[in-house]
């Protein structure tokens, strides 16, 4: 069995919470007609480098009916700075205009199998996963990207089609397990494309 979330399988409940002192489920989704679960972090620059994006995004998009929701599930005694009191400290500075929770016992990133920060589910109506991996093909530097999935895989399901492209490898830090080494990713765990 494939670590990550299968094409079609549904969205794993979660009930998480956000730095805005809120508890989320995706019954706080309910009325999307999209719904993104994007694992992300503080630290890692392809993150960092993705920020305004993943906010122009939801700005662009949630007149449309999407919804996004980030979760943040790295351990922290070797990366403190993704710690809950940081979050809130960072999505503040950012201004993030969307939910961002924290997965303590990393059990939410199992369920959804997932591998980097930032590794992005894209979810229709009914909550059956339309497509994962990457926004595009560079979240460091916006002027070089070429591809744009992520946007294409939500016009697609916006529009009641399957996207082209349902599935690419994620670009990113890998997400930071307890207990496991820096770079440590569970044997299961693979390349999606």
């Amino acid at each position: 069995m494939a670590f990550t979330l299968s094409i079609g399988a549904a969205a794993p409940d979660f009930n998480l919470p956000g730095v805005d002192g809120k508890m989320y489920s995706l019954a706080d989704f309910k009325g999307a007609k999209a719904l993104i679960v994007v694992f992300s972090c503080n630290h890692c620059p392809y993150v960092v480098g993705s920020q305004e994006r993943m906010k122009k995004l939801v700005t662009d998009y949630a007149p449309k009916g999407v919804k996004m929701i980030a979760i943040n599930a790295n351990e922290t005694v070797n990366h403190p700075t993704d710690s809950f009191a940081h979050m809130k400290t960072e999505a503040a500075a950012k201004g993030l205009n969307f939910a961002y929770v924290r997965d303590e016992s990393q059990d939410v990133a199992k369920a959804y199998g997932a591998l980097r920060t930032p590794h992005y589910f894209v979810f229709d109506g009914q909550r059956r996963l339309c497509y994962t991996g990457r926004m595009d093909d560079n979240p460091r530097e916006v002027a070089k990207a070429k591809t744009h999935e992520l946007r294409d895989a939500l016009d697609a399901v916006l529009a009641g089609k399957t996207p082209k492209v349902t599935a690419t490898n994620p670009i990113g830090c890998n997400v930071k397990w307890k207990g496991k080494e820096e770079h440590w990713m569970p044997p299961e765990a693979c390349d999606l494309v």
